[in-house]
C-alpha cells in the first residue's frame, strides 16, 4: 500500500475529539493510519474493523507487536482486546467514520487535484483508462485507481480491490498530492460507497456508466444497489454529474440529481450529448456525437461493442470538463491502447479471433456478444464460468446470455472459491438449457475449456473466453492457482498451430 512520504502526526486526544470521543492518554502520537494488521508500521493507530468473516480485533496483539500505538474498535471488538498493552479508543460505527478520520488525517488530500470518479456495473475500468490515457497523452501528471492497478504517475502495483479501504484510500491520494498529480480517475463499487470508504472524499465530476444485476449477495435488491451508487452524486461528494441515460437507472438517477448533470446517450435526442450515428468495422467504432455546446463531432475508437462508445463518450465529456481542448480530446481517444482483458485480443497467427474479456455479468456477457455477432463472419465459441460466493441469482442469468449469444456455449469454472464448482456450472446450466437450440457443452477444467474451444473454431470464428478477464489466479477451497486466460488462450493457440493445421 502506498503511503506519502511527508511527515502526518496527529495526537490521539485530537483523533478522539474527531470521533466525538472522551480524550484518553494525551501524549501519544499516531503517524498513520492502517486496517490491516499485517501493513502496521511503528507509531501506527490500528483499526479493528468487524469483517464479514472475522473482527479485525483479534489480530490487535500482532498489530501491537509490529508498532502500533494504539487502537481504534467498536463495541464488538472491545471483547478481543483484554489487558491489551496500548490505549484504546472505542466508537459506534468505526467503519462508517473511518473515511471521513482518513481524510481528515491526511489534510483532505483529494481536494488537492482534478478527481474523477466512474461508478456502474460495466465500463468502469474501460472508462476510466480512457480518460487516463488521454490525459497522460497531453502530459498530465495522472493517477489511476480501479480494479486492474493502481497506479502514481508511472509507478504501478496491482489491485486487491476495485476501491480501496478508507485509510488506504486516503493514503494513496496523500502520495499523489505529493507526486504533484494534477488529474486523478478512480473506479468507485457500490461496496465503497455503502461502507464508507470514499467518505471525506471530493470529486469535481462523478459518471454513471449502466446498472444492472449484480452483487446481489451485498445488496438486499437492485433498488438498494442503485440507492448506494447515486449516494455518489450529491454535493457532499461531487461537483458535476455525467449520466448515462439509456440506463433506466441512469434515467431516474438524472432526475433525482442534486448538482449540476451531463446527460449522455445513443438514442435520446435531448440530452446533452447524443451519438446520432455508429459505424463498426473490425479496427473498433466512428462515431457522430451532437452537442448542446457543440457541433456535430465525429470520434473515433480503437475499441469494437457500442458499449464503448458509450465509455467514449463518457469520457469525451470529463476530457473536456478537465480542460482538454474538443478536438485534443477526440485525436487522444484515437490512438488509446487497449485495456488488459477488456475485449483484448491474443493474436498468435490463427485464421479466426480469439478474445479475453472480464464479462461478469448478464448484461455485459450479452452486450459483449451483441457486438462481436455484428462483427462476425463465422461462429462464436463462448467459455463462461460464475465465481463462487457470489450472487448466486445471476448463474441462470449468465448462463442463458452465453447460449443466445453463442453457437457453442462452455460452461466451466471461474473461481469456485469455497462452492462446488459443479454446483455453480449446475445453475448455470439451468439457464443455459432454457435457451431453443442452444449447444450447451460442459467442462469444470477452465484450460481444458478454453483448449477445446480453441480446437473448434474454424477460419473467420470468434473465441470469446469470458468472465476472468485481466485476472492471474483461479481460487478454489482457500487456494489462488496462477492462472490467467490470456496465457492459457495463447497456448491452446500455439499448440494448435504447432500441429500445421492453417498452413
Amino acid at each position: 500500500m502506498s503511503r506519502p512520504k511527508g511527515h502526518y502526526v496527529k495526537s490521539l486526544a485530537e483523533i478522539a475529539a474527531h470521533l466525538g470521543l472522551q480524550d484518553p492518554e494525551l501524549d501519544v502520537e499516531i503517524i498513520g493510519l492502517t486496517h490491516d494488521s499485517r501493513a502496521v508500521r511503528p507509531g501506527d493507530l490500528y483499526v479493528a474493523l468487524a469483517g464479514f468473516r472475522t473482527h479485525g480485533a483479534r489480530f490487535a496483539d500482532s498489530a501491537l507487536t509490529q508498532g502500533a500505538k494504539a487502537v481504534l474498535t467498536d463495541t464488538a471488538g472491545m471483547k478481543f482486546l483484554n489487558n491489551l498493552q496500548i490505549p484504546v479508543l472505542c466508537s459506534d460505527d468505526v467503519r462508517g467514520k473511518l473515511g471521513n478520520l482518513s481524510a481528515w488525517f491526511y489534510n483532505f488530500p483529494s481536494s488537492r487535484f482534478n478527481l474523477v470518479g466512474v461508478t456502474g456495473t460495466n465500463g468502469k475500468t474501460t472508462t476510466a483508462h480512457l480518460i487516463d490515457s488521454v490525459w497522460r497523452s497531453v502530459h498530465r501528471n495522472t493517477g489511476l485507481i480501479g480494479t486492474i492497478e493502481t497506479r502514481i504517475r508511472e509507478n504501478s502495483t496491482p489491485s486487491v480491490r476495485t476501491t480501496p479501504e478508507a485509510t488506504d484510500l486516503q493514503a494513496i491520494f496523500a502520495k499523489m498530492f505529493e507526486e504533484e498529480c494534477s488529474d486523478v480517475v478512480m473506479e468507485v463499487s457500490s461496496h465503497a460507497l455503502s461502507l464508507g470508504r470514499v467518505s471525506g472524499t471530493h470529486f469535481a465530476v462523478a459518471v454513471f456508466t449502466n446498472l444492472s444485476q449484480d452483487h446481489l449477495d451485498f445488496h438486499a435488491d437492485m433498488d438498494d444497489y442503485f440507492k448506494a451508487k447515486a449516494m455518489l452524486f450529491s454535493p457532499i461528494f461531487s461537483d458535476l454529474a455525467v449520466i448515462n441515460v439509456d440506463d433506466k437507472y441512469g434515467l431516474e438517477l438524472a432526475r433525482l440529481s442534486k448538482i449540476p448533470t451531463q446527460t449522455f446517450s445513443a438514442t435520446q435526442v435531448d440530452s446533452d450529448w447524443c451519438v446520432s450515428r455508429i459505424s463498426r468495422s473490425e479496427a473498433g467504432s466512428e462515431f457522430m456525437v451532437q452537442s448542446r455546446e457543440h457541433g456535430p463531432l465525429t470520434v473515433k475508437i480503437p475499441l469494437i461493442g457500442d458499449h464503448n462508445v458509450s465509455n467514449a463518450l463518457a469520457a469525451l465529456i470529463v476530457l473536456v470538463h478537465s480542460g482538454i481542448p474538443l478536438q485534443t480530446a477526440i485525436v487522444g481517444l484515437a490512438t488509446v491502447s487497449g485495456v488488459p482483458g477488456r475485449l483484448e485480443r491474443i493474436d498468435r497467427g490463427q485464421p479466426f479471433s480469439a478474445i479475453v474479456d472480464y464479462a461478469h455479468t448478464p448484461d455485459a456477457v450479452e452486450r459483449i456478444l451483441e457486438g462481436l455477432r455484428a462483427r462476425s463472419t463465422g461462429r462464436i465459441i463462448g467459455v463462461l464460468g460464475c465465481g463462487g460466493d457470489r450472487d448466486p441469482s445471476k448463474r441462470p442469468l449468465m448462463g442463458a446470455a452465453l447460449a443466445r449469444g453463442s453457437d457453442i456455449a462452455f460452461l466451466t469454472s471461474d473461481n469456485p472459491r469455497s462452492e462446488d464448482p459443479y454446483q455453480i456450472i449446475a445453475q448455470m446450466a439451468s439457464g443455459a438449457h432454457g435457451v431453443m437450440g442452444s449447444d450447451i457443452r460442459v467442462e469444470v477444467d477452465r484450460a481444458i475449456a478454453i483448449s477445446l474451444a480453441v480446437d473448434l473454431a474454424k477460419v473467420g470464428d470468434i473465441v470469446l473466453i469470458a468472465g476472468k478477464g485481466h485476472e492471474q489466479g483461479q481460487e478454489s477451497l482457500g487456494v489462488i492457482k496462477p492462472f490467467d486466460d490470456r496465457d492459457v488462450l495463447a497456448h491452446a493457440l500455439d499448440r494448435r498451430i504447432s500441429r500445421g493445421e492453417f498452413l
